[in-house]
């Protein structure tokens, strides 16, 4: 059985839509899925190369405006606000806290101030894989 090109951007459309469902891709995968289906819409018109060329044209341009409504600092944010220090964090050094259950690199904001280990600790940051906290006795002094 052959393919015309109206049913392979229909089959590469579906299966670039329904990937999207099974791996997180940040919705690339579906604006290209969306971009195959758009071309399979006008494969009939052009030519198989010119309708490689539109299909990698409108998933880079589809891409680069879907960048715009999926908020990446959306998903940095921190779900916990409290932790606990596991180790001292030394003024402007790193130490371990336990955060939503794991181990996590931290520092103290204010780097001249040290942070003793068990203490209750406010989340304010990340950057990285490291946490930025302060101590409780700030937020209630």
């Amino acid at each position: 059985m052959s393919l015309n090109p109206t049913m392979l951007w229909l089959v590469i459309g579906t299966v670039l839509c329904l990937a999207e469902v099974v791996l997180p891709t940040a919705f690339v995968a579906c604006v290209m899925g969306v971009s195959a289906l758009v071309v399979a819409a006008i494969a009939h018109l052009i030519p198989f190369n010119l309708q490689v060329m539109l299909w990698m044209a409108l998933s880079l341009a589809l891409v680069l405006v879907s960048r715009r409504f999926v908020h990446q600092k959306a998903a940095k944010k921190l779900d916990a606000t409290e932790a606990e220090t596991l180790t001292e964090i030394p003024a402007g050094k790193t130490g371990r806290v336990l955060y939503e259950g794991n181990s996590w690199a931290a520092r103290c904001e204010d780097e001249r101030r040290a942070i003793a280990p068990h203490q209750k600790v406010y989340v304010v940051g990340r950057k990285g894989t490291t946490l930025i906290v302060i101590p409780e006795s700030i937020v209630h002094s």
